[in-house]
């Protein structure tokens, strides 16, 4: 671990981390500038905070405050085991891992390097934080949010974790073999981070070319659409499984699509893709063809990494590294997290069903006629959900039907009870500005000066 620490002294790496202090609610070593705090949670979950200083100054979003669960520690040669009810975690002086151990003492699963580095982002100091973990080749682990890549075991996978219109990232992961981990960073992080890159070219073979009526934020519109191709080579040392990233270089993406050698290993349209989709592909040694077709604007790059014994986690923007460790079985794992995050709310059962959300109906006798087919096929559905533009001539998210098309909200809305169906409602923090709710909500001052979004992180905006 020391040798992994930047800034440290060919003379620092000789040294040993050191205890600096043992507290109720946490363990504390020292390496130079490098705290290591060990927080237990649970009596199977320990926090695990590295760092080299406070770049950031941020609220406790995701831990909630609780009684720490009784812990003993000691000093065993060059080590300490800090040791819960179902947990022990082991803390090497010497080289500064950490390995997770059953109760019984079996090893589930260790660190193998830990780095954080000094950097900033537009003059303003953060580190860099990478966390990286042992994972045989016959783990399987699975989370990280909603992803439409199809993946359900995501171990070896690169992802970039993200908030996108149809992608939820979760920084969480749950092992086969008796554990889970949450990376505790509100920022940008990466899982799996792929070093080497090619840089796809633009040729000059056009793909499709078609104008489609989409709807935007300032309302229905035509759009010209044209694809184009674009190519590169990839090399690899050594045969292998690898992780690819395809990043199409575009705030939102509208195809998905990568071919190796002549072969396709992705190809998905849809109006609402993230920028990046991830695969896993086997290669041979040596030199293979790449082929995208994408949209015309798209800046297309490879990120590529052969699957090894490792599971990492970085990020760009952080005050270190900063995950906590569950032991046990996925229900235990999941009690643990529910116990140190916050109770989960049981939903109702039409919460549960199947949700029908299409990029938006476009008037009430569209939703009642869906409804009704859904009933007379006797398919399963709980809720409608009416997306964007009811408001039409009201303005934007004015929070009002127009009569046009939307003639008599409330029989709609209990035409679809007597179904046994509810309906929800989209609801922007855009507001505009002339409507009415509008000229209510920039009265108050609940509007982010110069924009069209209502501030809500002021808490009377958010009540009101």
């Amino acid at each position: 671990m020391a040798g992994n620490d930047p800034g440290l002294s060919s003379t620092n790496e000789l040294q040993e981390w050191t205890l600096e202090k043992q507290e109720t609610e946490q363990v504390t070593f020292r390496l130079a500038d490098t705290l290591l705090k060990l927080r237990p949670l649970t009596n199977n979950a320990v926090r695990v905070i590295r760092s080299m200083g406070i770049a950031h100054e941020v609220p406790e979003l995701v831990y909630l405050p609780k009684k720490v669960p009784d812990y003993v520690l000691k000093k065993e040669k060059d080590s300490y085991i800090l040791s819960l009810k179902n947990l022990n975690v082991r803390f090497s002086v010497s080289d500064g891992r950490i390995s997770f151990l059953s109760s019984g003492g079996k090893e589930i699963v260790g660190e193998e390097a830990s780095l954080i580095e000094s950097s900033s982002v537009q003059g303003e100091k953060t580190y860099v934080s990478t966390q990286t973990f042992h994972s045989p080749f016959d783990e399987c682990l699975y989370g990280l949010g909603q992803f439409q890549d199809g993946y359900l075991n995501v171990r070896g996978l690169t992802r970039r974790l993200t908030q996108v219109n149809t992608q939820i990232a979760i920084p969480f992961v749950m092992s086969n073999k008796g554990y889970g981990l949450l990376w505790n960073n509100y920022g940008l992080t990466d899982f799996n981070p792929a070093s080497s890159v090619v840089a796809l070219q633009k040729t000059g073979l056009g793909g499709n070319k078609v104008t489609v009526n989409v709807t935007s934020t300032e309302g229905g519109k035509e759009e010209v659409r044209e694809s184009n191709v674009f190519v590169g080579k990839l090399k690899v040392e050594s045969d292998g499984q690898y992780a690819l990233m395809l990043d199409v270089g575009s705030l939102m993406a509208r195809r998905h699509n990568l071919a190796i050698d002549g072969h396709t290993v992705v190809d998905m349209n849809n109006l609402w893709l993230p920028p990046t989709v991830s695969i896993l592909v086997d290669l041979k040694a040596g030199e293979h063809n790449l082929r995208a077709e994408l949209t015309k604007e798209d800046a297309p790059k490879v990120y590529f990494r052969k699957v090894d014994e490792t599971t990492t986690f970085r990020s760009p923007v952080s005050n270190g590294i900063d995950y906590t460790f569950f032991a046990g079985t996925a229900d235990e794992v999941i009690a643990s997290y529910r116990e140190a995050t916050g109770e989960v709310p049981m939903l109702p059962a039409w919460a549960l069903g199947y949700i029908h959300c299409r990029e938006r109906f476009h008037s009430q006798k569209e939703i009642l006629e869906t409804a009704s087919e859904f009933r007379r096929k006797k398919l399963p559905v709980d809720l409608m959900v009416q997306d964007w533009q009811y408001w039409g001539k009201y303005g934007w998210n004015a929070m009002r039907f127009d009569e046009i098309d939307y003639p008599a909200p409330r029989e709609m809305t209990d035409s679809l009870h007597r179904m046994g169906m509810r309906l929800m409602l989209s609801v922007w923090s855009k507001v505009d500005q002339n409507s009415v709710l509008g000229k209510r909500l920039a009265d108050k001052s609940y509007y982010i000066p110069g924009t069209p979004w209502v501030d809500f992180f002021n808490p009377e905006a958010a009540s009101f």
